[in-house]
């Protein structure tokens, strides 16, 4: 098997590596870099800036905005776009309801949704997550009663990211609680300016306000936003999760995180020599590289598969890219705290993240205040997608005939 890129392909990454690398603003892309939040301008921006070039959402059908490209373009894109700091396109519009509207949707509502998803006039969240159904999503409690030609939604979501900047939310809710669990629940999107939603802010370990509770409390829906058919939203939410937990692999990113931890740790000195020529620490650095490899040959495989793939159902080779390469950034995380050592320590959040700013100069090296808390913060995505240890189970069963 020839696993070198042709010349065309060559190109075409040089083409995207000088649009993302002038284009993108070099604040912007040096904050994804070094692990640093974003601000919903800045996350916007680069968005806009993607857009205008066709680069949000190439992975969809042309007529909604989507390029033709082959497999091996479009894992090509998502490289360069992570290897060089610019911020994916929001996942909640392009990655996730995006997909759904267009497998699941009524032609009224793909003309309704599409073009203002990809363009980012509309900003989504995600309403899945309870605070008892996580893993055991379909154990959600959140109720939607259909009264004449509207659903009448109550209950709670939780871990919503990004919900304060959200204008429309896409939400699991129950639509027949007399069914098997999976066979009861219903796919709806309403506005997050409907009356009767509350959101309420969760700071993390890490000091970002990313994620949040979502209550609602009788939150009229119409039934015309209702995707899919009724009670048969499981459809969507395993359609949807197949290509989240693709996206999780994030192989760009990890790419660029084991040059970013080569980099710092040739200038950071263990005794009287750079930390990049002990022995041991190079060991851990090639065993992360040997697995960033196998997973970027996975990922290359499957999305080779999908242009043969039928259907709307996902493929279960994504629980496979979900499980591995959340370890892998889970590792490179971990060689970061390495690295930093005891300049970690001190807990420094963003200016973004501190309520009236701060007058207080960062200790040590400016470089090493994101690598604690980027450390912590990575635990959760073993767990975000489906947790490893479901993923284990849908390969035993889909894979493995178990």
């Amino acid at each position: 098997m020839d696993l070198r890129f042709s010349a065309e392909e060559n190109a075409f990454r040089d083409k995207l590596r000088t649009f993302f690398r002038t284009k993108v603003p070099a604040s912007i892309r040096d904050k994804v870099n070094e692990g640093r939040h974003l601000d919903k301008e800045e996350m916007v921006t680069s968005h806009k800036i993607l857009h205008a070039e066709g680069l949000t959402v190439p992975h969809w059908p042309k007529e909604w905005g989507g390029a033709d490209w082959t497999p091996v373009q479009h894992y090509i894109y998502t490289e360069e776009l992570q290897f060089n700091g610019v911020p994916q396109p929001l996942p909640f519009n392009v990655s996730m309801c995006g997909p759904v509207i267009i497998a699941f949707g009524t032609e009224e509502q793909k003309k309704r949704f599409l073009p203002r998803m990809a363009a980012l006039d509309d900003w989504w969240c995600q309403g899945f997550s309870e605070p008892g159904a996580g893993s055991d999503l379909a154990g959600l409690k959140t109720t939607a009663v259909r009264k004449g030609d509207h659903y009448v939604v109550n209950g709670q979501k939780t871990w919503t990211t990004l919900a304060q900047y959200a204008d429309w939310i896409f939400c699991l809710c129950r639509t027949d609680p007399s069914a098997k669990k999976q066979l009861g629940i219903s796919f709806l999107v309403f506005p997050m300016n409907s009356p009767g939603i509350t959101v309420r802010p969760i700071v993390t370990m890490d000091g970002g306000r990313e994620v949040n509770e979502v209550f609602f409390d009788d939150v009229k829906v119409p039934v015309e936003n209702l995707i899919g058919q009724e009670h048969r939203g499981w459809d969507c939410a395993k359609f949807l999760l197949g290509n989240e937990r693709t996206g999780i692999a994030r192989v760009g990113y990890s790419k660029q995180r084991v040059q970013r931890i080569k980099e710092l740790a040739s200038r950071v000195m263990a005794g009287d020599r750079p930390l990049m020529e002990d022995e041991r620490f190079r060991e851990k650095v090639a065993a992360v590289e040997v697995d960033l490899k196998a997973l970027e040959m996975t990922q290359m495989r499957v999305l080779s598969e999908e242009r043969h793939r039928k259907g709307n159902t996902p493929n279960p080779a994504s629980s496979i890219l979900k499980i591995k390469g959340s370890e892998v950034q889970q590792a490179t995380t971990a060689l970061l705290l390495e690295v930093a050592g005891p300049l970690a320590l001190p807990y420094q959040p963003d200016e973004d993240d501190v309520q009236f700013g701060s007058n207080e100069p960062p200790v040590g090296l400016d470089w090493a205040a994101p690598v604690a808390p980027g450390y912590f913060n990575y635990r959760k995505v073993s767990i975000y997608g489906g947790s490893n240890e479901i993923q284990r189970n849908i390969i035993a069963k889909a894979v493995l005939g178990f």
